[in-house]
């Protein structure tokens, strides 16, 4: 029997693996894109403005990690491939599984209201108002920036990473006085691009929680290869064995002049740079804490200093944002969104969000294990709990994942997809699978049919 009329919304690395696991099941479905073309985050120079990526910028998490479990990356790919490799590798996983037949490019939803009776009216880009029994979100969470905000005003030049391209682009970034805040992949890669001795730079690196920097490579191997939560071993001696020998990575930003983490090793998303600590070492890069006072061109810091500068440039996140929702019935204040598994919401059976995690080591494989679960429900193998036990669960989850994180936007979606993946694959959908043959198929299904 058919499965429910699907919309899905957005056509980045979490929309693309929705849609390639919806297909897999013959669930119907329309994928809007406000774009062009695929990709979201990955694709430089996104026309829509989704894009965060510079142009010299590499992934972070090795290959060996990121690639989906079904659809590897090229063996000829290097440790570490640059942006347009994974946006090669996005237009090849699309190709393989003809993904782009069923999207609408250039054409986003404006609005989707949800029905009384169930399912979603969603008006596009172009006008059109039409009817789906379930809405799919991934329209990514990486693409609304955040400033972080302190007394007084800059009268210089503001930047955010997000609109960062290169020295020259959207600002001349040459022979001027900067100051980077933040402590993020983003404000590691761009502090050390700026503080080369060719553009004439200074460069000065705020931060205000300080950060772990880790390398990308031990012993000439990618140190993500070392890095598997086990979900056999308690976490927290996990934790502890990780922190007794964090010294061994010389991952302390103390050592570098940076102010020391205000929390230990792994209880917040750690910075992977080689090159941050030579720079800083070298005396490149000019470590700071956090902002205190902005006084014209004056910046004044928690140490009781003071320096001028040309620019700021802020890498200070993103906000999680959904502006086809009206904001009573979806929003994420403060970057908080309770979903059950990360993907419902209770009370609404016919609502999907995926990708919605900062997800440890990487994302791709994350939204494949979430899609294996959107699939499954869509075709009424997979039944959820009661929205009680639901809220139960979301709070069991949210101690698991973040009751040692730091209380900070950037982190709320922290979570080890290690421990992710084996929940879903082991526990959870073979439960919604006796839930399903024990009171019957998902109220979306029956519905449907």
């Amino acid at each position: 029997m058919p499965g429910p009329t699907t919309a899905l919304i957005g056509a980045g690395i979490s929309g693309l693996t929705a849609g390639k696991m919806l297909g897999d099941y013959a669930i119907e479905y329309t994928c809007f894109e406000s774009s062009d073309r695929i990709g979201g985050n990955w694709a430089f120079g996104n026309p829509n403005g989704h894009s965060s990526a510079y142009r010299s910028l590499h992934i972070d998490t090795s290959k060996h990690q990121l690639s989906f479990r079904d659809f590897p990356m090229p063996d000829d790919y290097p440790d570490f491939p640059h942006h347009t490799l994974i946006k090669e590798y996005l237009e090849s996983y699309a190709a393989a599984f003809d993904l782009k037949d069923r999207i609408e490019f250039e054409n986003g939803v404006a609005h989707a209201g949800r029905l009384p009776d169930g399912g979603w009216e969603i008006e596009d880009q172009a006008g059109d108002v039409r009817r789906f029994d379930l809405l799919v979100v991934a329209n990514g969470h990486h693409w609304d920036p955040r400033m972080a905000t302190f007394p007084g005003e800059f009268s210089g030049t503001s930047l955010h990473s997000h609109h960062y391209i290169d020295p020259s682009t959207p600002l001349d970034l040459r022979e001027q006085r900067i100051l980077v805040v933040g402590l993020g992949n983003s404000a590691a890669d761009i502090t050390v691009e700026l503080s080369q001795r060719s553009l004439g730079n200074t460069v000065t690196l705020s931060t205000r929680s300080s950060a772990w920097i880790v390398p990308k490579y031990i012993a000439g191997v990618p140190a993500d290869k070392y890095f598997r939560t086990s979900p056999h071993i308690p976490l927290a001696w996990q934790r502890k064995l990780a922190q007794k020998m964090q010294f061994m990575t010389g991952s302390n930003p103390e050592l570098y002049g940076l102010p020391a983490p205000n929390h230990r090793f792994f209880e917040a998303h750690p910075t992977q740079s080689a090159e941050l600590p030579l720079r800083l070492s070298s005396g490149d890069v000019v470590p700071k804490p956090n902002v205190t006072r902005l006084d014209g061109s004056t910046v004044h810091f928690e140490d009781g200093t003071s320096s001028d500068f040309d620019v700021i440039v802020y890498a200070t996140g993103y906000n999680i944002t959904f502006p086809f929702f009206d904001p009573e019935l979806v929003s994420a204040p403060d970057n908080q969104i309770p979903l059950f598994k990360r993907m419902f919401k209770p009370g609404i059976d016919d609502l999907v969000f995926m990708g919605f995690a900062q997800a440890t080591p990487t994302l791709f494989p994350f939204v494949e294990s979430q899609a294996r679960l959107l699939a499954a429900y869509a075709v009424g193998r997979y039944r959820l709990p009661p929205a009680d036990a639901m809220e139960r669960v979301i709070v069991e989850d949210q101690q698991k994942y973040l009751g040692h994180v730091l209380d900070r936007p950037r982190h709320t979606q922290q979570l080890d997809y290690f421990l992710y993946e084996h929940d879903i694959r082991v526990r959870e959908i073979p439960a919604g699978v006796r839930r399903a043959l024990e009171h019957g198929a998902p109220e979306l299904a029956r519905r449907v049919r």
